[in-house]
């Protein structure tokens, strides 16, 4: 099914995406230039892929991907946002049909193709063809054909994290799962960050972290991704993109970008998994409406920190380990980029905090609360 396409060495050239801009009148000349240089036919899109590529790819067709998803029937559907949907669908292996079909995760994008739509997409096609840790997502292969462009990516079992975290059909997640959680995001932002050219992430958030069924945490959605600074270099600049809520102060006021800001949007995940609060929640009294405008005051004393606690936890958790997560999220959010902790130091600090969760995993497998009689999976909240 499809042509694999073979990794090549990697090129200096890589693609940074300027998707869903908070100023989507502020295009400069700059930016119209980009938009004709990028390759938008499936011979120009696998040549520069090629070209910078280290993992092999499969360049599947359009009907292909119908046959993979039963022509992306309804009930297949596993989410979906701003750019389409989502579809659960399953591949064979040519070489050995034996072998079980293999669950994947198939991204649809709107079909207005636009540019920025387009370069979201292939910002997506160029990161993930070069990057591989087990707390990314791993992408398959792809999809550019007329007018429709897809992605498909390994199959996540239990969804974002978001859905996990905050759904009211799901049991709470305990502790240990909690940290897990903590422990791999923080070690996939640390591989970014590290790597030969670093990445910046830009868009770090509970919706794009997904869980795999033993709820390993691996990052999805690159189409924000961009190059981090090099040399000398203290920042990128860019138009202002990311979620509100999550990005980092200096960045939305400046449009300086660098890997200090992943570390505060890290900050915030890490308190939405601490409290089981949302970073933004317009249902709640005006002054805990942000969630670190609400938590900032009572992170600076630490007589308060177990105000913090997410009341589902009902107790169970250890105190000790609950204020270093909250103390390492205090640190995450200080306003001066510089004082941030770097993410394989957040990696380390939270290895400590680590405990056996085979237990507590068994526990959360009991998806639906008795009060809500309509069962919710995982899966339901699959996104990318």
């Amino acid at each position: 099914m499809g042509n694999c396409s073979c990794g090549l060495k990697p090129s200096i050239y890589r693609i940074s995406a300027n998707a869903k801009s908070e100023s989507p009148n502020d295009s400069t000349p700059k930016d119209r230039n980009d938009e004709r240089k990028l390759p938008t036919n499936p011979e120009e899109v696998e040549y520069l892929r090629r070209s910078s590529a280290t993992n092999p790819l499969i360049v599947f067709t359009y009907d292909e991907l119908k046959t993979v998803t039963s022509n992306f029937r309804q009930d297949n559907m596993l989410g979906g946002g701003g750019f389409g949907s989502v579809y659960k669908g399953f591949i064979s292996d040519d070489k050995n049909q034996e072998l079980d079909p293999i669950p994947v995760a198939v991204k649809v994008h709107d079909g207005d193709n636009s540019y920025q739509g387009h370069r979201e997409w292939l910002a997506e096609v160029i990161f993930l063809g070069q990057l591989s840790h087990p707390n990314l997502v791993k992408l398959i292969g792809y999809c550019c054909e007329d007018e429709y462009r897809v992605l498909v990516y390994e199959y996540m079992a239990r969804g974002s994290v978001e859905n996990n975290l905050f759904s009211r059909v799901l049991l709470p997640l305990p502790w240990s799962v909690r940290m897990k959680i903590a422990y791999g995001a923080a070690k996939g932002l640390a591989f970014l960050h590290e790597a030969e050219k670093p990445v910046i992430y830009r868009d770090f958030k509970t919706s794009n972290i997904l869980l795999d069924k033993d709820y390993n945490a691996k990052l999805s959605d690159f189409g924000l991704a961009k190059d981090g600074p090099v040399g000398d270099k203290s920042h990128v600049s860019t138009r202002i993109m990311g979620t509100y809520g999550y990005a980092a102060p200096e960045y939305i006021m400046t449009g300086h970008l660098t890997p200090r800001s992943d570390v505060y949007s890290y900050g915030v995940v890490l308190l939405e998994l601490l409290t089981g609060r949302k970073s933004l929640e317009k249902s709640r009294p005006p002054r805990e409406q942000n969630l670190t405008d609400w938590a900032l005051p009572m992170l600076k004393e630490k007589k308060k920190l177990l105000n913090l606690v997410d009341p589902r936890l009902e107790g169970d958790y250890p105190v000790k380990a609950f204020q270093k997560g909250a103390m390492l999220a205090y640190h995450c959010l200080n306003r001066n980029p510089k004082a941030r902790p770097l993410m394989r130091d957040i990696v380390d600090s939270l290895e400590p905090l680590q405990v056996p969760c085979d237990t507590t995993a068994e526990k959360t497998d009991a998806t639906v609360i008795v009060k809500n009689p309509k069962p919710v999976s995982g899966e339901d909240a699959h996104k990318s």
